[in-house]
């Protein structure tokens, strides 16, 4: 089993707190604002804090049907996430899991910056693809731009 490691930041024009609550609700959020990408998110296990699973239930017509996420590690104070992606299909089913650090910064203009360091455990000697990694980075990227234009939109939400 292989391991691949990546680190991405990514500016918003939001402040950090509201983009943190954003992602922490993200299964009750996402489905709302986009259903192309989402039918449902649903918790299995849990309260949405550390040791919650969501089952993540994609849009039909995709390369994806589902995958779950683990919530590891939960910072309200510091901004802080640390969830495991397990299960599922196209890049997912690559992966033994992929473990998310994920962290929002205040910027200097008013928004923030958040950072995520991953870990893709590979399963057996499987290969992953460059055009799949960059295909799920400019997924992430648009689903990111449309959480930070959907608050900017609604100033009091998460505020």
């Amino acid at each position: 089993m292989g391991v691949i490691r990546f680190e991405k930041e990514a500016p918003a024009a939001v402040a950090p707190s509201r983009m943190f609550k954003a992602f922490v609700d993200s299964h009750n959020l996402l489905p709302k604002i986009a259903p192309q990408a989402f039918k449902s998110i649903d918790i299995l296990q849990g309260d949405g804090g550390v040791g919650t699973i969501k089952l993540w239930n994609f849009a039909d017509g995709g390369d994806f049907k589902h995958s779950k996420q683990r919530i590891d590690a939960l910072d309200k104070d510091n901004l802080t996430c640390k969830y495991t992606v397990y299960e599922g299909e196209g890049a997912a089913a690559i992966f033994e899991k992929a473990v998310y650090d994920v962290k929002f910064e205040a910027s200097g203009n008013g928004g923030s910056i958040c950072k995520v360091a991953a870990e893709c455990h590979i399963k057996g000697d499987q290969e992953l693809k460059e055009e799949l990694m960059k295909d799920a980075e400019e997924k992430a990227t648009a689903l990111y731009n449309i959480v930070e234009a959907h608050l900017l939109a609604n100033p009091d939400l998460y505020a």
